[in-house]
């Protein structure tokens, strides 16, 4: 399951990729200075999600992930068969990675493999108030497409711009979103 993802884009240029798609986005508890860098489990990281009421996008930082039942973090979620008709936000990210099994035996850490979109993307995402962790946020997972078949089981759910309005706002069934990536969608490399 992905458990890292790299943020490469500012704040000003994640506004002009709204203002492009005609999305309002307001920065609700200020502009984030954040810096580009691999985001992991737990770090607070930015999200988008959506004020109804005021009909417009907001970029806050959240923490990845929630303590489940057992304590261990909810950084990924199935998406599988089910609806999520509220809660939803977009994970601003701009590659994410996957570890596979070492192919030299001798090795002990797992391959790193780089994902990237030949265009731009979005991760679908959830929001959860926890009593620990505050609002939170986890990823949405689907079945692999053919570009991550081969390195994985499960692929995060990846919109793509046309598609974000009708995800935050609630719009489009989740069903009608939440797919595979086609084939081609995605170039791999070998992480460092």
């Amino acid at each position: 399951m992905c458990n890292l993802y790299t943020l490469e884009k500012s704040p000003d240029a994640l506004r002009q990729l709204f203002a492009d798609l005609q999305i309002p986005l307001e920065f609700p508890e200020g502009i984030p200075n954040f810096q580009p860098r691999n985001v992991r489990i737990t770090d607070r990281a930015p999200i988008v999600k959506f004020n109804s009421e005021r009909g417009v996008a907001q970029l806050v930082e959240r923490r990845w992930s929630w303590p489940g039942p057992t304590g261990k973090p909810v950084f990924n979620m199935r998406s599988d068969g089910r609806e999520f008709s509220r809660d939803r936000c977009l994970v601003v990210a701009d590659a994410f990675f996957e570890f596979t099994s070492p192919t030299d035996p001798k090795q002990k850490k797992k391959d790193c493999w780089q994902f990237r979109p030949s265009t731009e993307f979005a991760i679908a995402g959830l929001v959860r108030q926890h009593p620990e962790a505050g609002e939170a946020f986890t990823l949405l997972t689907v079945p692999p497409g053919a570009d991550i078949a081969g390195y994985h089981n499960r692929q995060i759910a990846l919109l793509e711009p046309p598609e974000w309005l009708g995800w935050l706002d609630g719009s489009v069934r989740s069903a009608d979103l939440l797919r595979p990536s086609e084939a081609g969608a995605l170039s791999v490399s070998a992480a460092a």
